[in-house]
């Protein structure tokens, strides 16, 4: 996609979502547009949910790059675009929009590579094997992630049988092998080569005290509040740990190189941005 300029006429974007207060989209995407010179460039935040996101379509101008979705919105804003890409139809979840010059909608998954990403910066770039905890939205990314960095099997701990079959229904669309275990067995996962924790805040605070002595990488997917007790102690027994910080600056590079036409996108500046937001809350 060609470079949408540096001029200074209006473009926008924003992230959607309910509850959306709290995202720190655009205080990456700003920081963004500040250091790449997009002086005419804003980026909003706006609560909509499932109900409003079509009615919230029909008010977006030819002066719309894009927009970030969050929860509740990475599913239902597929019938409302043109075309979405691999990554985004593999787990059936959109978190970025492109509007095109001509007025088309494409929807793309930047959460799976900002995984990939991350955990690469990390020095993670193949693991053996690995766990996931929690089955939900988030996890069938971070499946869809392992399925590039991870040819044995992946464990996958959850809590119900409704969740245990939407997992196998993903490891089969992607093409990864899943064994699927008991939320009560989940201390075992901690001894993986790669753990990634989906799961909301507070749930894994009764593992921290099952964390083994030289445990391996973690990846925990919340960033506020941050650290977790279990990256915490996780990082105090000297493993490795990627945050959700980490994730967020990634798949968040992404779509401003995405939304804007412009590369590399100031990955250290919305990292220090990011973190410097959440030092201030």
């Amino acid at each position: 996609m060609p470079a949408r300029g540096t001029d200074a006429h209006a473009r926008r974007a924003a992230v959607l979502g309910s509850p959306i207060a709290h995202s720190l989209s655009p205080v990456l995407h700003r920081t963004a547009y500040q250091e790449l010179g997009l002086a005419g460039w804003i980026y909003d935040r706006f609560e909509v949910d499932e109900a409003g996101l079509p009615a919230f379509f029909e008010t977006l101008g030819p002066e719309w790059a894009g927009l970030s979705l969050t929860m509740p919105l990475k599913r239902a804003v597929i019938p409302l675009l043109d075309e979405v890409s691999e990554t985004a139809a593999s787990v059936e979840a959109v978190n970025t929009v492109v509007f095109t010059e001509d007025g088309r909608r494409i929807g793309d998954n930047t959460d799976i590579p900002g995984i990939v990403a991350a955990l690469r910066e990390h020095g993670i770039e193949q693991v053996d094997s690995a766990a996931i905890l929690g089955a939900g939205a988030t996890a069938s990314s971070a499946l869809a992630a392992l399925s590039r960095i991870c040819p044995g099997e992946i464990a996958v701990y959850v809590r119900s049988e409704a969740r245990a079959a939407e997992m196998r229904q993903w490891a089969e669309r992607l093409d990864v092998s899943v064994r699927i275990a008991d939320w009560a067995d989940a201390e075992q996962a901690l001894r993986a080569p790669l753990v990634i924790s989906t799961t909301p805040a507070g749930v894994t605070d009764a593992l921290a005290r099952s964390v083994p002595e030289r445990p391996a990488a973690l990846f925990d997917v919340l960033y506020d509040p941050w650290p977790t007790d279990l990256a915490a102690r996780w990082s105090a027994y000297g493993g490795a740990v990627v945050s959700g910080l980490d994730l967020l600056v990634h798949q968040a590079v992404l779509q401003v190189e995405q939304m804007t036409g412009l590369a590399p996108a100031p990955l250290d500046a919305m990292r220090k941005a990011g973190e410097r937001a959440l030092a201030d809350r």
